[in-house]
């Protein structure tokens, strides 16, 4: 080995070292970047013929373990999914009170139905006191008034669900399309035997940005490309592809067969689609009137639905609240409502109707006047009855009064309506419909308020499942920055090391010059 050998060994030596602290460089810029995997720098000792020749350059690797990785992606998902749920619940329950004897709350729906009740026991002991007959009036205006705006809270609720999904669907499109832009891009470089850690850690960023929105799980090939699937399997596409299985240049649009940019770059309006819509009680994803109907959502250029693969994350919890939640709660209302209206009216007074002064028919699956579906938003105290309050109690009996009080309030027929409810007749209360108005009342709070609260304590575990993971996974993958310092320092002495070989290499063969 000579002066020349030493030289390229030292030379390569310092490469090695510039390439190493660029790694770490990149490393420590990205210590707080979501989704980022530390980087490593990889050198290989090199030989001619048997004997040393310094270091070669390997390709630069993270340092991920994709199991534990996929764990956080899937406990992403159900925080994001639960805090969603969590957020919009708490709109409803600010609503409702508190059923807890010991609560304090008097602005439930079974404490108005007891101010009710109250009031027409005063009427009976006054049957002919004006002032009693229009306390019964004023509570009940109160009653159905709380009714609306519990129904108009859930339809609002489920329209800013629908409203958030279409703005998730571009957000998922996004990050689809990113992870194929950069897929393409990988696996272009590892045929040429370049590195790709830096394309990679991108694509991780916006696979850790995916989650928040669905469960997702991913597959990584041997050619570098990432496979992307829903929690049940479905396979979601991240870039077009012909007949061939090429992978196009540019995304389709959604409008026509034309294309979009020239080349192949990250699209909001692909391979998901949906149309947005406004939601009413009677809104449903089988209704064929197209007024009620709730868009699915398809792949562009596709009639399949996807909507019950999407499952998970904020785009999933909206789904859900939409589809499954809130007409569950509107149909448990229609149910309480309409019995409300049918007990008074079978004893021959019209004290509860909807706007056109009519009672809602038997039918679960119908709209008033023939069903009770969406009855609890235009419920009222009938126009008759509030402007001429005697019929309560009729010259001064009490024997009306009493009827009201003892029948209607007092007992648990004709049964509220326990299942077939909503327009498509598959939901149910999850309660027995025998009960008083008032225990009824207090039951579809109660049901609600477990609705939120389990969701509530759900939340509470999820999340701190997620920091364990989070913990964890930046344990094993992220950057810790001090140890980076120490790897720094390090280089810098190999650095000066291998430096003063060069320097001692150019002295010697200056000495050797002078000799000559």
């Amino acid at each position: 080995m000579d002066l020349n050998n030493a030289l390229s060994i030292a030379t390569s030596g310092l490469e090695g070292n510039q390439y190493a602290l660029g790694v770490l460089s990149q490393n420590v810029s990205n210590a707080s970047t979501t989704g980022y995997v530390e980087e490593v720098a990889n050198l290989n000792s090199a030989d001619t013929t048997g004997t040393g020749s310094g270091v070669t350059i390997g390709l630069t690797t993270r340092n991920v373990n994709n199991a534990l990785q996929g764990s956080l992606y899937t406990q992403n998902a159900e925080v994001a999914a639960l805090t969603v749920q969590n957020n919009s619940l708490s709109a409803i329950t600010a609503l409702q009170g508190s059923t807890s004897s010991d609560s304090g709350s008097s602005a439930t729906l079974s404490d108005e139905v007891g101010n009710l009740s109250n009031a027409i026991t005063a009427l009976v002991s006054t049957p002919s006191d004006a002032t009693a007959r229009s306390t019964v009036i004023s509570n009940a205006q109160t009653l159905a008034s709380s009714i609306n705006t519990l129904s108009s809270t859930y339809q609002a609720q489920r329209q800013a669900a629908q409203d958030s999904i279409t703005a998730e669907i571009s957000s998922v499109n996004t990050d689809l399309t990113t992870i194929g832009v950069l897929s393409k891009q990988i696996m272009s470089l590892k045929v040429q035997g370049m590195s790709t850690a830096d394309l990679e850690n991108q694509r991780a960023a916006a696979m850790s940005d995916l989650s928040s929105y669905m469960s997702v799980t991913y597959t990584e090939t041997s050619k570098g490309d990432m496979l992307v699937k829903t929690a049940d399997g479905t396979q979601l596409p991240t870039y077009p592809k012909d007949s061939n299985n090429s992978i196009l240049s540019t995304y389709p649009t959604t409008d026509s067969n034309s294309t979009g940019t020239s080349t192949l770059e990250p699209s909001s309006t692909w391979p998901l689609t949906t149309d947005d819509v406004t939601i009413t009680a009677t809104s449903s994803i089988t209704a064929s009137d197209t007024s009620s109907y709730i868009p699915a959502i398809t792949l562009v250029g596709s009639t399949t639905d996807l909507t019950s693969h999407l499952t998970g994350g904020e785009l999933g919890a909206n789904i859900d609240l939409r589809d499954n939640v809130y007409p569950k709660m509107q149909a448990q209302l229609d149910s309480f409502s309409s019995t409300l209206a049918t007990r008074f009216n079978d004893q021959g007074v019209k004290l509860f109707t909807d706007a056109s002064g009519d009672v809602p028919g038997s039918s679960t699956t119908a709209v008033p006047p023939d069903g009770i579906v969406g009855f609890s938003s235009t419920i009222q105290v009938g126009a008759a009855i509030a402007a001429d309050p005697s019929s309560l109690s009729e010259d001064g009996s009490t024997d009306t009064a009493l009827a009201l009080l003892q029948t209607t309030l007092g007992s648990d027929s004709p049964a509220a309506p326990g299942s077939g409810l909503g327009v498509d007749g598959n939901i149910s209360t999850g309660y027995s419909g025998s009960q008083t108005l008032a225990n009824l009342a207090t039951s579809l709070t109660s049901a609600q308020a477990q609705v939120a609260s389990t969701v509530s304590a759900s939340l509470t575990t999820a999340t701190s499942v997620q920091s364990s993971l989070t913990t964890k996974v930046s344990n094993v993958s992220g950057v810790n920055v001090d140890n980076e310092m120490s790897n720094i320092i390090a280089l810098q002495n190999a650095y000066t090391a291998n430096a003063k070989i060069v320097t001692a290499v150019k002295d010697m063969f200056t000495a050797l010059l002078d000799a000559v």
